[in-house]
């Protein structure tokens, strides 16, 4: 095919991985999906494996990976506090071990490459919204440092190959993103809230619920990888990717409980340490450099997700036949990846 390009996802297997590979296929590329299935699942990409165009590798990126590709999405990292918590050392490797053989790779293979970038480089926010000028306010100590600072390194590590090398590269920052193929035990606060309500359990707020959040449908988001890393070579980031609509924690959770008609109640306890008060987007430079911004509400965005989790939690994680829901196939939300026209839905089987 005309255009057609190698490209590897580390991470592929992930949230977030999986749905960028889908993406890729359908854009008629080869894609290589690179996991050591920390946290992702071979679950989440089965439905792709009849594909000739795709393929897996099991491997840790913390060790140099030697192949041939012409770009590279650095997807790979736990992205939830209990997950990257668990072993803080390692979460650091994978930023910045990591970031040094992809990039590596990158320089031998004149590849273009992504970095799956974090809003927590601003740690608890003394702006608000958030631009990409804001340089952060992180406890580089604290609990939440291996994530925070080892995605900051990354970025320096990313910006310092660009100046010295001249590796071509897009740094995104990513916002709160929710969707279909969360883990029920990732610790985020949409699957926990949904996870919660569906069986009736209390809903558990850390903190008072005044805290906001800011929430990504995940076909919006894999629209905003695309879109930047098909910028010109002069657009590096970094670029704020979310949903810059702002809510209270407990409204998500007061939400969730309506829309689930869950019998459950709501109980607070202590607030985190270092956890922030407060995170919105200010997404100008994406709407400016890459004509992007999300078009999912948070209402639509849940509704396939609730169901997602309905599906997961009534046995069909033992399924092999992929992503679907017991009341309701999953598809992409038509309107997603601002205003394009809708996305091929995943078929699968039942």
């Amino acid at each position: 095919m005309h255009g057609q390009k190698r490209i590897m996802v580390t991470g592929g297997t992930g949230f977030l991985g999986s749905f960028l590979c889908e993406r890729l296929l359908r854009e008629g590329n080869d894609v290589l999906c690179v996991d050591n299935y920390y946290t992702g699942s071979r679950d989440n990409v089965l439905h792709l494996l009849d594909d000739p165009r795709f393929e897996i590798l099991r491997h840790d990126i913390t060790f140099p990976l030697y192949v041939e590709v012409d770009e590279i999405y650095n997807l790979a990292c736990p992205a939830s506090p209990v997950h990257y918590q668990h072993d803080p050392v390692q979460t650091v490797k994978t930023n910045v071990h990591g970031a040094i053989n992809m990039l590596g790779l990158a320089k031998r293979t004149k590849a273009k490459i992504f970095q799956a970038s974090t809003s927590e480089v601003y740690g608890d926010p003394a702006v608000h919204p958030q631009p990409e000028e804001y340089r952060g306010s992180v406890n580089p100590i604290g609990p939440r440092a291996c994530y925070d600072e080892g995605k900051r390194c990354a970025e320096t590590l990313f910006f310092d190959y660009h100046r010295q090398y001249g590796v071509e590269i897009r740094v995104a920052r990513i916002f709160n993103t929710y969707g279909p193929r969360m883990q029920t035990n990732d610790g985020r606060v949409v699957s926990n809230f949904i996870v919660q309500a569906l069986q009736n359990q209390p809903i558990t707020i850390f903190g008072n619920g005044t805290q906001t959040r800011s929430f990504c449908y995940v076909d919006d988001l894999i629209e905003g990888f695309i879109r930047l890393m098909a910028t010109p070579a002069g657009v590096t980031g970094p670029i704020n990717l979310g949903n810059p609509g702002e809510f209270q924690v407990r409204e998500l959770a007061e939400m969730v409980i309506a829309m689930t008609g869950s019998k459950s109640s709501i109980v607070y306890n202590p607030l985190p340490i270092d956890d922030p008060t407060q995170r919105k987007p200010d997404i100008s430079r994406a709407k400016q450099e890459l004509g992007w911004q999300p078009t999912v509400s948070l209402s639509q965005g849940l509704e396939k997700t609730i169901a997602y989790f309905e599906w997961k939690l009534s046995g069909g994680a033992k399924s092999t036949t992929g992503v679907q829901s017991w009341r309701t196939a999953y598809t992409h939300l038509p309107n997603a990846a601002a205003g394009l026209a809708a996305q091929e839905a995943v078929s699968i089987r039942p």
